[in-house]
């Protein structure tokens, strides 16, 4: 019986383990959020503390490029929407309102050849 109870006791600290080592993907509000792929966390950026996440998968190195270039940009522009370059991409950023927080999202369509790539800050 002992045996029993110590077996089930280890089968649910692993599933509650499990549980939390994923790290939740951010929920936005806002058009076209919900249709868009899953984001991919890349970090933090170093000047802001703030989450980055990227779209497509892999390109964790650009997104926290842009995140840098994007927390540059907007510390002289107050809140308005911004146009940065990095590489040979130009991305355009700004303040969305989230559910319940507002993020910042930058957004390119021309990402490496690829259809186009979103980076996302995050508190």
């Amino acid at each position: 019986m002992l045996r029993s109870i110590m077996t089930g006791t280890a089968a649910g600290l692993l599933g509650a383990a499990a549980l939390c080592l994923g790290a939740p993907a951010p929920a936005f509000a806002g058009t076209g959020g919900a249709a868009r792929s899953p984001l991919t966390f890349c970090g933090t950026d170093k000047a802001t503390g703030l989450a980055v996440w990227a779209d497509p998968a892999g390109s964790c190195a650009t997104a926290l490029e842009v995140a840098g270039a994007y927390t540059m940009a907007a510390s002289s522009r107050a809140g308005a929407p911004a146009t940065i370059r990095v590489g040979a991409a130009t991305w355009t950023c700004q303040e969305r309102q989230g559910d319940p927080n507002p993020y910042q999202e930058c957004v390119t369509g021309d990402s490496g050849g690829r259809a186009g790539g979103r980076v996302v800050l995050t508190s």
